[in-house]
């Protein structure tokens, strides 16, 4: 059966041809069914993470990938891997773990129905004869990312008033609070009774004589 040579939407290709995440699709070719498989290790980009959890820059992502050619376009499935790490959003404690995420994309060829019936932001497209993941492995980590890390389930986190972990405080640790409305009046009773002890006039008893 011969091979599918329609050719790609000839439109200047935006993607860098070595960069860690771009394929070149003519190893694939387009006939539907043919596949590929690929095992690559690349450095995080930069802000692969949320505000307290996140791959950072540099670390190492394990991509497992499988690029299958369809009517349509490229269907990529596979797990993107990664070490994690972040601070627990209760205790602050620094955390750190395996992710491990699926993921199944199709890229749209430039002149497919899929391409020409949908807006630019709701698929992925081929890029000429390249075939950019990185935008797949953003979205699919940064989804995955819990939205409260924690170091435990059961963390108690901080003690509000001296700020330590309550995990590592004894049971029942609390602190003494005064109504600020009354701390005032507090420091001025102190200083009244001790004033009062020191001027105090000791008032002479009277004589027996002159209780009758």
């Amino acid at each position: 059966m011969p091979e599918n040579t329609t050719p790609m939407q000839q439109t200047p290709s935006r993607a860098n041809p070595r960069g860690p995440f771009v394929f070149d699709l003519r190893e694939l070719g387009r006939r539907p069914g043919t596949l590929r498989e690929y095992q690559r290790r690349v450095p995080a980009p930069a802000g692969l993470g949320l505000d307290v959890i996140g791959v950072p820059e540099g670390a190492p992502l394990e991509l497992e990938l499988r690029l299958e050619s369809v009517t349509e376009g490229v269907l990529v499935t596979g797990t993107i891997s990664a070490q994690i790490d972040g601070q627990c959003a209760r205790c602050l404690d620094p955390i750190s773990e395996d992710l491990d995420v699926d993921v199944c994309e199709l890229f749209a060829y430039g002149a497919s129905t899929t391409a020409e019936t949908t807006e630019q932001d709701e698929v992925y497209r081929v890029d000429g004869d390249l075939l950019d993941v990185e935008p797949v492995v953003r979205d699919s980590v940064v989804l995955a990312l819990p939205w409260t890390p924690l170091c435990r389930p059961d963390c108690a986190g901080l003690c509000p008033t001296c700020g330590q972990r309550l995990d590592d405080l004894p049971a029942g640790h609390s602190h003494e609070t005064i109504d600020p409305r009354w701390a005032a009046l507090a420091a001025f009773a102190d200083t009244d009774t001790d004033g009062a002890g020191d001027d105090a006039v000791e008032v002479p008893e009277a004589s027996p004589e002159k209780q009758e």
